[in-house]
This record gives structure tokens, sequence and C-alpha cells, in this order.
């Protein structure tokens, strides 16, 4: 198929250039729902927030604003982090809450009903297991795990338990996005062949004073071994505006995903939620590398993943260098069916067109308080079926990103612009070539820079697990460290 025939839907270099414009970037918020009780101290649920140096404030004011949560302990393993959300607590509750350092001593507090996780992605399904498994309900920042095993045993655990458990893929909650699916999946774009998800971010070089001069310390105010729990006891090897140890781990693969699993896996999750896909893909294959600068990080910050769900191609591409948007999207989606597309550019919107380009409906609303009003309203009901973001989904989604990291760093190492097959999918193909152009605009020489050709990985989605390859399979899941041990339930 090619992608948007017919006079290139007329419009193929400006598709959806309007988008922005309609939209205005984010879509205007929407106050959460009320509750229609007043509900007592004594009925309020407990919350205990693990990880608050950022997305982690995040998780504050979301159980601060709900009236049936109190916020009652702040857990980092750096307590050099933890004063803005100790001030902010105090604040809006009359009193601080407690400071918790271990994790372990957090989920098994039997005066805490909820444990909030928005801690590096190595930590999201040990923590959420450990307190499913103590009597706790959850909400764990997206990527739901840090490898596909993680989110079926993370599924497998909410269910034995009975424990509700909620993923950070926000834009689940938001009205305006529910209606694009919906629109999407009501047939009047005809019928869907074709997912794009986009994750086109600037990722500036993060330095490479660790790859010149070793290890650092870590702040002195941070247990690091328990930082790196899970994960293998490796002092930091980068030293950035954002320290030796925060945030840069996401581009390193003992503690992160790459964007593929940072910013992108909001985009994968909407793309695959569009296209009605309920199990892992047919096969998967990735291509990319981390073009432009000489740093301390490992992962792609330019890459190309394919999804073949049968009649239906997910095609997702990460730009970290500087680039322009997609058909008037850069980190969002769009989905072609046979009598239009959609597209989606932000969290809580999109706007759907006609064969023709003509502007036929538009979607808007939402903020990030709907889905912790969600999480709240399913806790009460214990029915995880009332959840937007059912961990099911966030395994899912999640799933997508290490599929396509898997083939990624099993990749053959090449100079980036050697000739390669890449089946028979026109679009591929498209999107392949403009890769190479996005780089050749940001300076970087495609017939001598180095990239990876990941292989055609078979999957059964039935076992969740890669067919006739034994290196792909040990990916699925990692060792870990004694005393930090997650056990295989399935």
């Amino acid at each position: 198929m090619r992608l948007f025939e017919r006079r290139e839907f007329l419009q193929r270099s400006a598709l959806l250039a309007g988008a922005a414009a309609v939209l205005g970037g984010e879509a205007t918020s929407m106050a959460s729902a009320a509750v229609s009780r007043t509900v007592s101290r004594a009925d309020k649920l407990r919350v205990a927030v693990v990880g608050v140096r950022g997305r982690g404030m995040s998780h504050v004011f979301g159980f601060l604003k709900n009236p049936e949560t109190d916020v009652t302990v702040i857990c980092d393993c750096d307590e050099g982090v933890i004063s803005n959300a100790m001030r902010t607590v105090e604040k809006a509750q009359g009193k601080p809450p407690r400071f918790e350092k271990d994790i372990r001593r957090v989920v098994v507090d039997k005066d805490i009903d909820i444990v909030a996780i928005a801690t590096p992605n190595h930590w999201h399904a040990l923590m959420a297991v450990w307190a499913m498994e103590n009597g706790k309900d959850v909400y764990v920042e997206k990527p739901a795990s840090h490898n596909v095993r993680e989110g079926a045993i993370m599924t497998a655990v909410a269910r034995r338990t009975g424990r509700i458990c909620q993923v950070g893929t926000q834009s689940r909650s938001n009205p305006g996005m529910r209606e694009a699916i919906a629109y999407v999946h009501s047939g009047k774009i005809g019928k869907v062949e074709l997912a794009i998800g986009l994750c086109y971010k600037l990722r500036p070089s993060i330095g490479d004073v660790g790859r010149r001069e070793g290890e650092q310390k870590p702040p002195p105010t941070m247990d690091y071994d328990l930082w790196c729990g899970p994960a293998p006891y490796k002092l930091p090897r980068r030293n950035t505006k954002n320290g030796t140890v925060h945030y840069d781990w996401h581009w390193f693969w003992d503690y992160g995903n790459g964007d593929l699993g940072n910013q992108g896996v909001h985009e994968m999750d909407k793309a695959r939620w569009g296209l009605n896909q309920s199990t892992l893909p047919r096969s998967v294959f990735s291509l990319g590398g981390r073009f432009g600068y000489i740093d301390d990080g490992e992962t792609a910050n330019t890459q190309l993943c394919v999804f073949d769900y049968g009649p239906q191609l997910l095609v997702f591409e990460v730009r970290g260098l500087p680039t322009k948007d997609y058909k008037g999207a850069k980190v969002g989606n769009i989905w072609v069916g046979t009598e239009g597309y959609v597209v989606c550019p932000n969290y809580s919107g999109g706007v759907a067109y006609d064969k023709d380009g003509k502007v036929v409906a538009k979607f808007t609303g939402g903020n990030d308080q709907l889905h912790f009003d969600n999480f709240i309203r399913a806790v009460r009901s214990r029915k995880a079926g009332d959840l937007t973001a059912d961990i099911h989904e966030g395994h899912l989604s999640a799933a997508l990103c290490h599929l396509a990291n898997i083939s990624y760093r099993l990749g053959e190492e090449a100079p980036i612009g050697s000739p390669r097959s890449l089946g028979n999918h026109k679009i591929v193909q498209e999107f392949a070539a403009a890769m190479l152009e996005h780089l050749k605009e940001n300076k970087v020489d495609v017939t001598k820079t180095v990239g990876r050709f990941g292989p055609l990985l078979t999957i059964d989605p039935k076992t969740e697990r890669f067919i006739g390859n034994d290196a792909a399979n040990t990916m699925l899941f990692r060792e870990y460290r004694k005393g930090f041990e997650l056990k295989d339930v399935l």
C-alpha cells in the first residue's frame, strides 16, 4: 500500500500541517470528574509516592488533588531530591508525609493502600510486584516494564492477587483521545491498514565524560546500591548537567530503554490502540543508531521499527536530532484508512480527514488528573475493567518497544546508508529513505557512519516468545541481582 493514494490524498506534503494550528498544542484541560460524596479523613486511601525527582511530582499533585486520597509517604533512595515533595504535601495536607528511603519498608507497611511508582524503568516491575503481593494497589509509570517478561509477570500477579494496577499512559483517560480512537475504530475512515507512531524529540549529547574518564561517584545523599536494585551494580559512567545518575539513565540498557521506551511508549500505546490489536505482532525488525555525536549513551537516538500484524502494519520512528515534523506531527500518531486518516499530534486530541484532505472531525480535551482519578475509581470499585490503562495494556505496549530494541541490539553493524532489503512495504521503504535524508541534513555521512540493521524476528503472540531465535529469547528477561530477584511466576 502506498501512503495516501488518490492524488496523495491531494495534499501529501501538507498532510495535517494544520493539525497543530487547529489544536493549538495541548488541548484545553478539563476539570476532573467530581466526587459525589464527602470523604472523611478516615475513609481516605493512603498513598506512598516512590521516586519524586521528576515525574513523581506529578503523582504527588495528582493524588493531592483527588479528595479520596492522602499522600502519607514519600519514598526515594536519594534524600537530596525530596524537599520539594515534602514541602508540597505538608502545605496541602497540613502535616508533612513520612519519608522512607527503602521501598522494602514501604511495601510491607500496613498503613499504606496505594504505591505510586515513578522510578527508573528497571525498578518498575519489582516494586509493583512487591506492592501487589503485599496487598497494595499500584499506579506505575510508563513503560510498565524493563523487559517483555516483566510485563507478563506483573499482569499475572495483578490477576492472582486481585490488585488494581494502572500504567501511566495518560492519553487513554483523555476524552479527546478516546473520541479520536473511537472514530478510527468506527469505520469512518474505512479499513485501517497502517498506524504510524512518531517520537521526534530533540535529544542532545549527554557528554562523553564517562567514556573518557571512567567511573564517577554517585551523589552522597543517595543509596546507590538501592538505586541499582535489580540491575547490575555498576558505578555511573556519565556526568552531565543532570548529574551523574539522574535522568540520563534512560540512554543505558541496564536501566532504560532509549526514547522508544521513554517518550515513545506513549505513542506506541496509542498506535496499537488505534489498530485495535490486543496481542503482540507476528514479527518485528528495527534499524538505526546513535548518530550526530559521540557520547556516553548506549541506546539509539535514531530508530525505525516495523511491526507486522498481518493485514495491518505499525511503523514507528524515533528522531533525536533536529528535524522537521512529519505530516504536521512530531510526537504523535497517524492512522491511515482506505477512506481517510486521523492524526493526533498530542496527548489529548486530533483531527480526522477524508480522502481529499478535508477536515471532517476534531477531538479535544483532557489532562493528567483524569488518569489519576480513573485509577482511584477502579480502586474503589475493585474492578480492573474500570481502568483505562490496565497493566495488561501497559504490558503489550511496552513489549513492542522491547521487541524492537531486541532486534536493534542483535543487528548487524554497517554504514547506515548501506543497501538493505526492507521487504515489499513501500511505506517502510519511504520511511527508511526519509530517515537517511534526515541524517544527511544533520551532517551525518551515511556512507561511513555505522548503524545497526536488526534481523526480522518472528513472534508467537500466544507464548510471547520468538520463533527459532534463542539469542532473542534470552533478551526477553534479565538476570536479577541477589536480594532483588523477580520470580518468574508464569
